[in-house]
């Protein structure tokens, strides 16, 4: 099936008499007619489901579906895109491990990799993603697990040079984990550029309606563990929890999402609802046809705020000129997203004064949905960073994030006229 197809039809297959649409499965537990096959779903020896804070039906359908997109071969959904890029690097990083990252991430994702995840003993050294590979490689210890970047970062909406990345992680024999969140599959696939592991905030564009939070990773399969058996124990030794199961061994390509299910989320629980994945499932069916209207709209708002003599600059990689448009070719194709940053001249006070004047547009923590939405990073989603930290990630003081959303874009655009009349 293409790209379209699988987002309407992928994930769930009825049988006859069965629902046309996913169900919810809304039961925390399901049944078994003996001990012994409720033994062997622990062991890890029968496939089923016997707990949701595992696995579900439905959840299982919509995460199958998002793997289908991405060209992956298994993935599982997690509450959060939080959850779901701490379960990506947790599964392989243990304390006394290593990793790198883009600086120019998503603010919580920043926070969570530099300042929690070093509390549990594991360190992150976060580097600017256009240097040159050699300059890169200076980055590696001997205890690098992984490298962590994401498609189009957010807020800067700069895109990552995939294929760098990935031979640059491999050279020094590790996996790359690409966050996909801003693009979605629809308009990249970084599996099919080397990306070894996929995240998403699946709150965001596969949504698409700020209903239900979620995240989703998804694996390619491609990375060879046992090749590497010596780096990662965690998959290529006995795990004693399971009685001794060697999760590279007994699963294959399909041993990362097992360990991450079995391990991660039997004890940290950070499933998604059924009821969200739901949700989901019906935002995922609309995704495609969304994000040609979202990548539509925003190249038409950032010509218009390129030639705003009231804007200082523009970031936005469809934009002809813009120093990622040669990058979005490669990658993206078809359009990049709806998220764009400009900066006001007159700075930080024109910023705020612009944003409070605006009728159509939402000033929201939120991305990437149906409505036109955008914050102030600085202010708000990366306040927890000190200015240095703030450079460092290239948010400028005057970066406005706008998610661009499907409404008619005549209507955005004269929403925005009217507000900047006013500064």
């Amino acid at each position: 099936m293409n790209t379209d197809t699988k987002c309407v039809q992928g994930g769930w297959t009825p049988h006859k008499g069965e629902p046309r649409q996913l169900p919810v499965y809304q039961s925390t537990t399901f049944k078994y007619d003996t001990s012994e096959e409720m033994g062997k779903l622990f062991d890890l020896e029968a496939e089923g489901y016997f707990y949701t804070r595992l696995q579900n039906p439905t959840n299982d359908s919509v995460a199958e579906k998002i793997c289908q997109l991405e060209g992956g071969v298994a993935a599982m959904l997690t509450s959060s895109g939080q959850a779901a890029n701490f379960f990506a690097v947790f599964n392989i990083c243990e304390a006394g491990d290593h990793f790198i990252a883009s600086s120019s991430i998503y603010g919580g994702t920043f926070n969570l990799f530099g300042v929690t995840m070093k509390k549990m003993g594991i360190e992150c050294t976060f580097v600017d993603q256009t240097l040159p590979e050699e300059e890169l490689a200076k980055y590696f210890k001997p205890n690098t697990k992984l490298v962590f970047g994401e498609t189009i970062t957010n807020p800067t909406v700069s895109v990552l040079d995939i294929e760098k990345f990935a031979h640059l992680a491999h050279s020094h024999s590790v996996p790359l984990i690409v966050d996909n969140t801003f693009a979605t599959p629809v308009n990249c696939r970084p599996f099919e550029f080397g990306a070894d592991i996929v995240t998403h905030s699946t709150t965001k564009y596969m949504d698409g309606h700020a209903v239900s939070v979620g995240g989703c990773i998804v694996d390619s399969g491609n990375f060879d563990w046992m090749k590497y058996a010596d780096k990662y124990p965690g998959l290529t030794t006995p795990d004693d929890s399971y009685h001794g199961i060697t999760y590279a061994e007994r699963f294959g390509k399909g041993a990362y999402i097992t360990k991450a299910t079995a391990q991660l989320m039997r004890d940290l629980g950070s499933i998604q609802s059924p009821q969200n994945a739901f949700y989901l499932n019906i935002g995922l069916e609309s995704l495609h046809l969304r994000m040609k209207k979202h990548c539509e709209n925003a190249l038409a708002v950032a010509k218009y705020l390129k030639a705003n003599p009231k804007v200082a600059w523009v970031n936005y990689p469809d934009l002809e000129g813009d120093e990622n448009y040669e990058l979005a070719k490669k990658y993206l194709p078809n359009g990049s997203s709806g998220v764009l940053a400009f900066g006001i001249k007159g700075g930080r006070e024109e910023s705020i004064k612009f944003m409070d004047s605006l009728k159509l547009a939402a000033i929201v923590t939120h991305v990437a949905d149906a409505k036109t939405c955008l914050l102030h990073p600085a202010s708000h989603t990366h306040r927890q960073m000190t200015d240095e930290q703030l450079l460092k990630a290239g948010v400028a003081p005057d970066l406005i994030r706008l998610s661009v959303g499907i409404e008619d874009a005549e209507d955005i655009i004269a929403d925005l006229q009217q507000a900047f009349d006013k500064i």
